[in-house]
């Protein structure tokens, strides 16, 4: 099992790599703000616990032995090491500002992110927003993306991703389409009604229905007499007595709490756990990447809470 590195040796570290750079004790002893002779025996505790001398010592200079260069090259990358991991503290905790460049697909962005924006700008008022919104799926490295928003399950080794507030799928139709054709009450009686269904524009598929019929979920995809790829075109035709069509709740709840559509087939509705956050490694520490974050989070729970609060 390994020794651990203690303090006394990181110190004969940080003095020797100083020392070694900058060619005599007194400049190192300068930058690190100490007295020359504390670098010079912090550097003589390291050679003996190493068991090799790391300098050839002159009245005038220092020179590198052979097993002193190869450790100061390594020395310097610990410094190094160790100053970026300062540099993330800092940034961590400085105010978020720049611009914040998101990406999401258009239900969420238009329904859940772009109604928080205003507020978060008002409260960090020097980040800029650059809200890009579209089904197609995108390289967030290579478009430069700072935060995405994406429902799925998107793998991807370069990003990190935080689940979001799960969301309930359930059936629609208008109360005028309700009336005229009646109300399913199994998934079994949705043959013989009028269906508006969506198509994936990322990959042209049709969504298939989910639900939970007692211990087991299926799947279902009914012919289909309209058939569009947003979401918010599928509610409105919905709401103009279109038919029956399946959507998320909180998408739906502002058209329920209208009176326009009305929940169907409740007891079969499916949760879901997809909606995901994801972002570059490289954002890890971004100021303004977190406080987005912490927004998300917060917008999606009241919009989950409140589309689950709207009456069925």
């Amino acid at each position: 099992m390994k020794e651990q590195l203690g303090l006394d040796r990181l110190t004969g570290l940080i003095a020797f790599a100083r020392a070694a750079s900058m060619g005599s004790y007194t400049a190192a002893a300068r930058s690190l703000s100490i007295s020359p002779s504390a670098v010079s025996k912090s550097v003589q505790r390291l050679e003996q616990r190493l068991g090799v001398p790391l300098f050839t010592r002159t009245t005038r200079s220092l020179t590198l032995t052979p097993e002193g260069s190869e450790l100061h090259d390594r020395a310097l990358r610990l410094l190094r090491d160790a100053e970026e991991i300062e540099q993330v503290a800092i940034t961590a905790r400085s105010e978020p500002s720049g611009t914040l460049r998101i990406a999401a697909s258009l239900p969420i962005g238009i329904h859940v992110i772009a109604p928080g924006l205003p507020a978060f700008r008002r409260r960090y008022p020097k980040v800029t927003l650059d809200l890009q919104l579209n089904d197609q799926v995108v390289d967030i490295i290579e478009q430069r993306i700072d935060v995405a928003v994406r429902i799925g399950d998107l793998a991807d080794s370069r990003l990190l991703s935080r689940r979001l507030m799960p969301h309930r799928l359930c059936a629609y139709a208008s109360p005028g389409y309700l009336a005229t054709r009646g109300t399913p009450a199994h998934p079994d009686e949705l043959e013989g009604h009028d269906i508006v269904n969506l198509r994936y524009q990322s990959t042209g598929q049709a969504f298939r229905w989910p639900f939970r019929i007692g211990e087991r979920e299926i799947e279902i995809v009914p012919h289909s007499g309209i058939v569009v790829d947003v979401s918010d075109a599928l509610l409105a035709i919905l709401a103009a007595g279109g038919g029956v069509g399946v959507a998320a709740e909180f998408l739906a709840a502002p058209y329920v709490a209208r009176g326009e559509l009305v929940p169907i087939l409740i007891d079969f509705a499916v949760e879901r756990h997809n909606i995901t956050a994801l972002w570059p490694e490289s954002r890890r520490a971004n100021p303004a990447v977190r406080a987005f974050l912490t927004l998300l989070q917060k917008t999606f729970k009241d919009r989950m809470q409140g589309a689950a609060g709207v009456p069925g």
